[in-house]
């Protein structure tokens, strides 16, 4: 690893359900204690990128991204940057106008050859576990579990391993959204006078959202409906130490996520289980029954929290990939690689051909 790549900027971009995020650092910055450089300047915006018929679309997001680096490169004094990580949710299916536009447009407007394009639940791994092997639950508004061994472990089964991530109406079980429906069924039923009804929660929806039998009318027009049902999830954890529905409620969303943490965490010495996202704030309500329900499925894992976001994984992954050291595997569908130039451009992939995976669902992990 020469030092002039040590010693050059790299960018990392993280895309999202709740906004646009960047990041300024040096390749070979390693804080004490650390796995890679901390995001250094950072720019960020509520605002998502657009998804249209082509999925992400890379002039609304160009139109964010570049102006904020060119405008954290002026802050630092540098005039370009050696290699770019941009992690977005719906990489996998959602991506190609992406991948068809991002390494021209970054490479003419910073001089980047070196170009990492990843799901956001790879930023979220890089991010929390850095290049170690073990597995990431990340959970926002959805939920996905990712696991890997990196290229130099030598394990059998190697590569990535991921579960759920498949959005509100088909998983994303335990999540923030999963919670929140959850606690909004039980505040229904407890409305119609049904068994299983939480009287609770029933005053916490109407505290939040006004009349019960008003809400269906609110909240099936909403564009936005799985990021409603996630901010009732804190409501349900404020209820859970006096409602035993509520308490119920967190419980099964800590078996479904220890469940999506069992299916991903490679069997390796060392190997760590990371949570990394905003639905854990919650706190004691759904972590002390995910804890108890990973040391009974996991009991050779050790759970940490995470080391840092998304947005600093895709600023350890541009890092690695300036300085020769990326060793988290390759795929076509979660990580990919593009070197070279406008004009000589190689990309590298897991698989040969276009990505075939489900489409990642945002894991929102700020929110």
């Amino acid at each position: 690893m020469g030092g002039q790549a040590e010693r050059a900027y790299v960018l990392g971009i993280d895309s999202g359900g709740s906004g646009v995020r960047v990041a300024l650092a040096r390749a070979g910055a390693r804080p004490e204690g650390g796995d890679g450089p901390a995001p250094g300047p950072t720019w960020s915006s509520p605002t998502p990128a657009v998804v249209g018929d082509r999925g992400i679309d890379a002039d609304s997001l160009l139109a964010r991204v570049v102006p904020a680096a060119r405008a954290l490169l002026d802050e630092t004094g540098a005039d370009g940057v050696a290699a770019v990580c941009v992690g977005a949710a719906g990489m996998a299916t959602l991506g190609d106008d992406l991948r068809a536009r991002l390494p021209e447009a970054l490479a003419r407007s910073f001089g980047a050859r070196r170009l990492a394009l990843a799901a956001d639940g790879v930023t979220a791994y890089a991010g929390a576990l850095g290049q170690r092997p073990g597995a990431v639950i990340a959970a926002g508004t959805g939920l996905i579990a990712l696991g890997a061994l990196p290229d130099d472990t030598g394990g059998a089964g190697g590569g990535w391993r991921r579960a759920d991530g498949w959005g509100h109406l088909l998983g994303d079980c335990g999540g923030g959204a999963w919670i929140g429906r959850a606690g909004l069924e039980a505040a229904m039923r407890a409305y119609d006078g049904r068994e299983g009804g939480s009287r609770p929660l029933l005053a916490r929806l109407e505290a939040v959202f006004g009349p019960a039998g008003e809400l269906p009318g609110k909240l099936y027009p909403r564009p936005d409906r799985p990021a409603v049902l996630a901010s009732f999830a804190p409501e349900v954890g404020r209820c859970a130490d006096r409602d035993p529905v509520a308490d119920a409620i967190l419980r099964d969303a800590a078996r479904h996520i220890a469940q999506a943490a069992e299916a991903v965490c490679p069997a390796v010495e060392g190997g760590a289980v990371a949570l990394t996202g905003g639905l854990f704030r919650m706190g004691g309500p759904l972590l002390a029954p995910l804890r108890a329900e990973l040391a009974t499925r996991l009991p050779h894992a050790r759970v940490t929290e995470a080391a840092g976001d998304p947005l600093t994984g895709a600023v350890r992954l541009a890092a690695a990939l300036a300085t020769d050291s990326l060793r988290l595997p390759l795929d076509a569908a979660l990580l990919s690689v593009v070197r070279g130039g406008p004009d000589d451009t190689t990309r590298q992939m897991g698989t040969d051909g276009p990505p075939s995976a489900p489409p990642e669902q945002s894991i929102t992990p700020s929110d």
